[in-house]
């Protein structure tokens, strides 16, 4: 399955640490060469890099790994296809706006029957079963909400729940962000750090080079857990 990267910040950072590691992972240490692809937020913005070429190949992932782009909340993927060929247009993270901000959605897993939800203004562009997720997720939510919820506890309820149903018909981690909250679901196994000052001196391990995900959380960073 594909592998996931998020990071979360209370002051705008680079992810080139981070980045070193998990881009190694998609084709040199890891199998994970069907792609990939990286979301940064900046303010109501959002700035997007997505290549069908494995992340060790690609000038884009080169690119990202030197340039320190600074964000507060950043989404990346690297693809090992299961469900859909390998293609521009099946690369994470996927992008949709709801309630008039950039919503970001990368996916780990195979969902079996995933298309048997209902679908509203958000139709997949790609052949995936993670896209049409995303848009069952997006649309569930702009069914329960006219405008972008005033709690946050109650938009990340609903995300929860809409995301149990989802996560029903197969293996469901995802992270999904909208500038100011980063949203995680774990399935599976999660791995997360949490960084504050008075920073440390911090080192890319063998194990984090090879095979563990790392991401950075702090208040702003909601952890899911699939019940």
């Amino acid at each position: 399955m594909c592998q996931l990267l998020g990071m979360n910040c209370n002051v705008p950072t680079d992810i080139c640490f981070s980045f070193e590691g998990f881009h190694r992972r998609g084709g040199a240490t890891d199998d994970h060469a069907d792609g990939w692809g990286i979301a940064f937020f900046e303010g109501p913005g959002c700035r997007l890099f997505l290549d069908s070429k494995s992340a060790v190949q690609s000038p884009i992932a080169e690119l990202v790994r030197t340039y320190p782009i600074h964000s507060m909340n950043v989404i990346a993927h690297i693809r090992r296809a299961t469900r859909g060929k390998v293609a521009l247009e099946n690369t994470h993270p996927f992008v949709r706006e709801l309630w008039g901000r950039h919503w970001v959605f990368a996916h780990n897993g195979t969902l079996r029957t995933v298309r048997r939800h209902k679908l509203g203004r958000f139709r997949p562009i790609g052949t995936t079963d993670s896209e049409h997720a995303f848009c069952a997720l997006l649309t569930a939510l702009d069914h329960d909400f006219r405008d972008y919820p005033r709690s946050p506890d109650v938009l990340a309820d609903a995300i929860a729940a809409h995301a149990k149903k989802i996560g029903s018909e197969g293996t469901f981690n995802m992270l999904l962000g909208d500038g100011t909250q980063l949203y995680a679901r774990c399935a599976t196994k999660l791995h997360y750090i949490i960084r504050k000052a008075p920073f440390s001196k911090a080192t890319l391990c063998t194990r984090c080079l090879r095979s563990s995900a790392c991401s950075f959380s702090s208040a702003q960073c909601r952890i899911i857990p699939a019940r």
